[in-house]
């Protein structure tokens, strides 16, 4: 009785958090339009697929972020779903796909995010001729689809993989009636954020991702009308975020060749470093290593019997099944064969197979995992490979220090790797790679090749650039791109990774009062750069 008691004060506080809350939001908003004074162009943002019954940091940043277009001059227009969908991402259960979303909850969560906004509603309406053309279309068929012109199917695909933590699509009746849905949810973002345009002539427009399918259907509209779409997504360091003109997804970092670090720079980075590699840090609101444990005698025992040892670094299906990753092989399970192949040519050699710690994670588990992959391909047979699941919590770092070579697809251990002065072998497209940071071959053949090179090497030269850009790249990740929104958003005290807005007086929110916030409305409303200045 007295735990059924204290989980009902428990849900009460949370009901009473959210709603105060929800509270200073309406208020905030309210103060907003009583003090802006907005002419020209407007600017459109939309974030269907960032929250549903509060605030995350994605939506946050997103709302911050339209306060100071407001109160820089510039109107803003939120696009908003009211049922606009007939199956969201986030309100997507991937257990029951025919489950609806709860419209309900996240429609009375948007009236308190927009209060007093010039917010544009959208509902579904059903596309008969367009029901019929995707009716009887398998999953292959459905990642082609077009309709008048339009590229519904690709749009879809990674909201799709996201939802299903798979990259390869099971062509089963669930997978088939959420991808049909996906699709004609996609075709109603377009047809209604078309309209949209229309209307308000916007000059830019400020989406979450641009992967998920409302905002990258919406981001394709614009495109169109050769718009500038600007992206955001979650920084490296807690409460901060990324935007771009980019893809954010893909964190394109326009680094200048002259640039080096100062003393006080470096010093900032080993700092940053030293914390990380200890396990102490957290990205989304998320700590991935609740503890971590140095190689236990029984692995040291094991490895001694081996010439060498070479980490093999997987990364979650949701990180790898992102288009630009896959430019080298077709996807992460094709470069694990061609990973093992290479271990089988070289029994004196020991493959460690180390899982992403977040493909087991709660709620986020990968549906097509590495786990199984490793116990469907039997690799385990042979003596020379082991793999670690994603809950061992031992130290990665230790592991690289005693490596010949490190083999990643393209998970920020590698970036880290190189940092430590390892040779780092990277199959997929990363973060870290438009820099010369790693080898990174063009081919699967190209990258069959190097490993052999490397496993017969006496020794393994590294270019000296390597690990310069490597500080470089992480530096300018951390404390240019990485926008901090710490003097705005707190946690909300009622679920991990979701924020609440700080109680300010909205001049806190005023672009000529934040260097922040500056940056933003600088970078959507002149082009600016998205660096924070030093």
């Amino acid at each position: 009785m007295t735990d059924v008691f204290s989980r009902a004060s428990r849900s009460l506080h949370r009901r009473w958090q959210h709603a105060g809350n929800n509270r200073r939001l309406e208020r905030i908003n309210r103060q907003m339009s009583e003090a802006e004074s907005p002419g020209g162009q407007p600017v459109v943002f939309f974030n269907a697929s960032t929250r549903l019954l509060g605030l995350s940091l994605n939506a946050a940043y997103s709302l911050v972020s339209s306060w100071a277009v407001r109160l820089a001059g510039t109107p803003v227009v939120h696009f908003v779903s009211q049922s606009g969908m007939t199956r969201c991402v986030l309100g997507t259960d991937r257990d029951n796909p025919r489950a609806l979303p709860p419209c309900a909850g996240c429609i009375a969560q948007s009236r308190s995010i927009y209060a007093h906004s010039d917010a544009r509603w959208f509902v579904y309406r059903s596309e008969e001729a367009l029901e019929k053309a995707v009716a009887g279309l398998g999953v292959n068929d459905l990642q082609s689809f077009e309709w008048q012109g339009a590229p519904l199917g690709a749009l879809a695909l990674p909201s799709l993989r996201w939802v299903l933590r798979r990259h390869h699509l099971e062509d089963d009746e669930a997978t088939r009636f959420l991808y049909r849905q996906y699709l004609l949810s996609a075709r109603r973002v377009q047809l209604e954020f078309t309209n949209l345009l229309d209307e308000v002539k916007p000059q830019a427009v400020v989406v979450f991702n641009g992967m998920f399918y409302p905002e990258a259907t919406a981001r394709w509209v614009a495109w169109q009308r050769g718009l500038r779409v600007v992206t955001h997504e979650v920084g490296l360091r807690p409460f901060t975020a990324y935007f771009t003109p980019g893809e954010a997804t893909a964190y394109p970092i326009n680094i200048p060749d002259s640039f080096e670090l100062s003393l006080e720079q470096n010093a900032r980075l080993d700092e940053y470093l030293s914390q990380r590699m200890q396990g102490n840090f957290s990205m989304a609101g998320v700590r991935f290593w609740p503890e971590m444990r140095g190689l236990d005698e029984a692995f040291l025992a094991r490895a001694a019997q081996y010439k060498h040892i070479v980490p093999v670094f997987t990364n979650v299906i949701f990180d790898t099944s992102q288009p630009h990753s896959n430019v080298v092989f077709p996807h992460m399970f094709a470069w694990l064969e061609s990973v093992m192949a290479v271990a089988r040519a070289h029994s004196d050699t020991l493959f460690v197979i180390r899982a992403h710690p977040d493909e087991a994670r709660p709620g986020k588990a990968s549906r097509e995992s590495v786990a199984e992959w490793v116990e469907r391909s039997r690799v385990l047979a042979m003596p020379n490979v082991m793999f670690v699941k994603p809950h061992e919590y031992f130290s990665s770092y230790e592991l690289i220090q005693r490596a010949k070579f490190v083999m990643i697809y393209n998970s920020t251990i590698g970036l880290e790797a190189a940092l430590m002065g390892a040779p780092v072998l990277v199959g997929g497209k990363a973060r870290f790679t438009q820099l010369p940071t790693v080898f990174f071959p063009a081919t699967p053949e190209e990258y069959c090749q190097m490993a052999e090179d490397f496993l017969r090497a006496e020794h393994i030269e590294i270019p000296a650039e390597f690990q310069r850009n490597a500080r470089r790249f992480l530096y300018y990740q951390l404390y240019r791109t990485s926008l901090p929104f710490g003097d705005f958003i707190e946690e909300d005290g009622v679920w991990p990774g979701y924020a609440r807005v700080k109680d300010l007086q909205i001049s806190a929110f005023h672009p000529a009062n934040s260097p922040v916030l500056h940056t933003i409305v600088d970078g959507i409303l002149r082009g600016g750069d998205f660096l924070l200045p030093e």
